[in-house]
Formats: C-alpha cells, sequence, structure tokens
C-alpha cells in the first residue's frame, strides 16, 4: 500500500515542503530511505522501527521504500522520524490516509517513542503553515512553533498518543498553553559602571538609538571593550517581528536551545575566527557572525588583529544589511542587519595617543598597523571616537545609578519617532538609502550650507556625506526635534572626521 505524509526540509532561510512516500512490498523485511538523504536520514529507520515496537504498535514483516521528494533537494538531520513513522503505519493499514491529510510532521523519535525536539522548527512551521497545514511537533518546540501567528501547532509528548489521535480514539488539540520560554538574559554591564568617558558613552547612545556602526580607537585599558558590552544595555527590547527572525536564525543554526531568543544577540567572535565562520557558508550554507547578530551587536574587539580577508567581507553585508551565500548547488540569502561595535589600539603597543605613556613604535610598525584596515572598511562606519585614558582619581568615582535603563528610554524614544517616520517597527535611520533621505529628512539652510562647505573641505566621500546626514539626523530624533540643525551636523562631524591615528 502506497501512503504519503509531509514534512519540510531546511535550505538556507528558508524551508521547502517534503513529501515522505511509503510504499509496502511482499519481501524480505527492511526499511529502506531514497531521495537524497544523509547518514542521520538513513539512520531513522532504525530509530522508527523501535519506537513503533516499544510504542505497542506493529510493523509487518514486508520491505518499506521510504521516498523522500523531491529527490534534488538535500535531506539532513533528524527531523523525519515522525514522518516515516506515520507513513510506515498508513502503509501497514494501521491508519487510514485521510486521517494524516493535513497534517504535517517535524519531530524526531526516541526509541520509546518520545517526541523530541529539533532545530529549525520555527522555519518548517512558517512555510508549512503557509500550504495550509497543521503542524506536529514536540512538546519542547510548542513556544517555539506558536510564534507563528494563527499557526496550528499540536504537540503530542509520545507517538502512542499521536496514533490514537489518527484512529479518531482522541481529538486533535491544537495550540496548547506553554510556559513561557526564553533564553536567559545574560549579565550585561551598567554604564552606570563605567567611570567618566560621557562622550563615549553619548556616542553610543547615538548608535543605539539610530543603529549606527562605531570604531573605538585608544590604549589599552581605557574601558573600550567595557563600553562595548554595556551597549547591549541600552538597546530596547526586541519587537515581534524582530523575536520571529532572530529565533528562526538561532534556531536553524542550533544556537537557541529550542527556546525563544527574546534579548538582542550579541556576538563577539575571537580574532581567529575564519571568513565563513563570520559570513556564513558551507556545502550546505548556514549562517554566520552576521547573521546571528541580526537585530542585535556584532562586536569585534581589537579589529586590526583580525584576518585582512575576513574583515573585508564585512564590507558587503555593512551595507546590504543581508549575506548572499552562492555554491555549487544554489544561493541564498540571510539577513544581516546588525550594529557593528569595534574597537583597536592606535598603535601595535597601544600607547601613540596616551599623554603619559610614550610610544614605543617605530613609523613602520604603525603604518603597517594602520594599514591593517582598509580606507572602503573605515568609511562604513558612522562613529569614529577617540576613547582616551581614565584619570586615576576618577576610577572608583559612580555615576548615576541604573545609568543605562535612563540611556535605554532616550534610544526608545528616538526609535518610536523613526517608526512613525518610516511605518516600520524595524527600520532605522541608518537603513536609508538615497531615496529615503531625500523623501524623509528635513534639514534647514544653514545646516545644509555648513555640510556642503565641510564635505568639500574635509573631501567627503558621496557614502560619507550620505552617513554624516543619517548621524544628524539621529541626534536630532534624540532632541526630539524633526528639522536637522548646524549643531546636529556639527556633532555628527565631530564623530565621524575625528581622526585615528
Amino acid at each position: 500500500m502506497l501512503s504519503k505524509v509531509h514534512s519540510a526540509s531546511i535550505y538556507g532561510f528558508s524551508s521547502e515542503l517534503v513529501e515522505v512516500e511509503c510504499d509496502a512490498a511482499n519481501s524480505l523485511p527492511s526499511i529502506v530511505i531514497v531521495g537524497l538523504a544523509s547518514k542521520s536520514v538513513d539512520e531513522a529507520k532504525d530509530r522508527v522501527r523501535s519506537a513503533i515496537k516499544n510504542s505497542g504498535l506493529n510493523l509487518p514483516a514486508k520491505k518499506f521504500t521510504i521516498n523522500l521528494a523531491p529527490a534534488n533537494l538535500p535531506k539532513s538531520g533528524t527531523g523525519y522520524d515522525l514522518a516515516i513513522a506515520v507513513a510506515l503505519l498508513i502503509s501497514s493499514g494501521q491508519v487510514t490516509q485521510s486521517a494524516a491529510a493535513k497534517l504535517a510532521f517535524c519531530s524526531e523519535l526516541g526509541l520509546d517513542g518520545s517526541l523530541r525536539p529539533i532545530f529549525g522548527v520555527l522555519s518548517h512551521v512558517k512555510r508549512l503553515h503557509a500550504l495550509g497545514y497543521t503542524v506536529v511537533v514536540s512538546p519542547k518546540n510548542l513556544a517555539e512553533a506558536q510564534l507563528i501567528k494563527d499557526a496550528s501547532i499540536y504537540a503530542p509528548t509520545n507517538l502512542k498518543q499521536l496514533y490514537r489521535v489518527l484512529i479518531g480514539e482522541e481529538k486533535l488539540r491544537t495550540n496548547q498553553s506553554v510556559p513561557s520560554s526564553q533564553l536567559n538574559d545574560p549579565s550585561i554591564l551598567d554604564m552606570g559602571e563605567i567611570s567618566d568617558q560621557d562622550q563615549a558613552k553619548r556616542a553610543l547612545q547615538i548608535a543605539a538609538a539610530g543603529g549606527h556602526n562605531v570604531l573605538m580607537n585608544g590604549p589599552p585599558g581605557s574601558g573600550k571593550t567595557m563600553l562595548a558590552r554595556a551597549f547591549g544595555g541600552i538597546l530596547p527590547p526586541m519587537n515581534k517581528q524582530e523575536i520571529v527572525e532572530t529565533t528562526m536564525i538561532h534556531s536553524m543554526s542550533a544556537q537557541n536551545n529550542f527556546e525563544v531568543v527574546r534579548t538582542r544577540p550579541f556576538r563577539a567572535p575571537h580574532h581567529t575566527a575564519s571568513a565563513i565562520s563570520l559570513i556564513g557558508g558551507g556545502s550546505d550554507p548556514k549562517p554566520g557572525e552576521v547573521s546571528l547578530s541580526n537585530h542585535g551587536v556584532l562586536f569585534l574587539d581589537e579589529l586590526p588583529e583580525f584576518s585582512r580577508n575576513v574583515v573585508e567581507s564585512l564590507r558587503q553585508p555593512l551595507e546590504d544589511g543581508h549575506v548572499t551565500i552562492s555554491r555549487a548547488k544554489g544561493s541564498t540569502q540571510f539577513p544581516a542587519r546588525f550594529t557593528l561595535i569595534a574597537t583597536k589600539n592606535p598603535c601595535p603597543c597601544g600607547y601613540l595617543t596616551d599623554p603619559d605613556i610614550a610610544c614605543k613604535c617605530s613609523a613602520a610598525q604603525i603604518e603597517r598597523y594602520k594599514s591593517r584596515l582598509s580606507g572602503p572598511l573605515l568609511d562604513r562606519f558612522d562613529l569614529l571616537l577617540e576613547v582616551g585614558r581614565i584619570p586615576s582619581k576618577k576610577i572608583l568615582r559612580k555615576s548615576g545609578p541604573d545609568e543605562s535603563k535612563t540611556m535605554q528610554s532616550n534610544v526608545k524614544k528616538a526609535r518610536d519617532i523613526q517608526s512613525k517616520r518610516f511605518n516600520s517597527t524595524t527600520k532605522l535611520n541608518s537603513h536609508m538609502n538615497n531615496k529615503d533621505l531625500k523623501t524623509h529628512l528635513s534639514i534647514d539652510t544653514e545646516a545644509k550650507e555648513f555640510l556642503d562647505s565641510a564635505a568639500d573641505t574635509l573631501k567627503l566621500s558621496a557614502r560619507g556625506y550620505m552617513r554624516t546626514l543619517k548621524v544628524s539626523q539621529t541626534i536630532a530624533d534624540l532632541d526630539d526635534i524633526r528639522t536637522i540643525s548646524k549643531n546636529h551636523i556639527a556633532e555628527a562631524l565631530q564623530y565621524r572626521f575625528k581622526e585615528v591615528e
């Protein structure tokens, strides 16, 4: 008897419908899986055989051929176990084909028949819900699956319970309640714990409000890393759309421990990271750090220590907000809309700009060090920030309590203004293209003349000119002023064109 049920397979940032076909034949007892299946999928036949037996069900002594269609789509992982088990039950006559007609199955099976969670289930549910299926998942995947609005989800605890539903002994109860589940918010440093550095904090507040990229330059021990790690605490909470997209990326990368990601990602790869680990890739394309930090922060400490080809690979995602991975099998696109926070020392020894400690580097060493970062890459930073040494008498000085909360409140107000401006909950000033700048920006005559004069004097590129306008608009939003003034332009120029020696 031929049977057919449905599941899904991830490729890139989306899922594709997979038909799991099963045919029973009178021959030597065996289970054969075809359809470009990986080793992990082929091992399903042993898990499924044991799960069916230990659930009190029968598997006739026949040859079962399982086909995963379309056959040209690579299949990997353990998410086909449940679909294969149901297909076997239908082919063996224990369940009718009509009972599973509107269901899709995405779960691993334990040897005892229990449903186990899989990674990437959110992407599966999004695709299968659009096609009109009720999706059967593990209870541990339920919270994640219910992020898709109006999706019909059923989460039985084991194969036996699902069997009783399929034969009509129990009612199919979708959208069960689930306890609130999320990744624990890591301990985030408060800006108030960092002494002095008021100008750096102001710049980071601007960066958080508009999604601007920041490069901090200064001697060792000046607080650059602490400022970067405190940056996450001044970002506003994620909205529903951001939660869904972030959880989807982390789930398909096996990074979320089957939980909903409700806090903004903060990714800090080591400087030995490869280009593929940072950008993404592989024969079966997977997201890299730039995508895992989507809607969050990518922190690159000691930027010049990264390999040049790794750093230069950031240029395209910084400009476009996404990254395209092309392979012989095809290409896929991952989102990469992150805020880049990077730090560097002014020279190899770190003390070139320190007023108290003499630099020990030669001119040639300093020039080689500076050449590790190209002009086009530096041009993509909106704020170039000089972070000076903290005076000894100010090291233990305390700032106001909950300084990060105050800054976060200011950032949220500025982002609310941007949401109304762009009629979008995710678009920020830094995301504006040239058309957006001409449509949404309001700048007074004096400010325009001042910027034009500065652009000629400082030899700004067209990108530099536009990025200055974007930062100026964010400063105006923080001041709750709709028209960009000369003061806003002057502050933006101060951050952007401070010499990074």
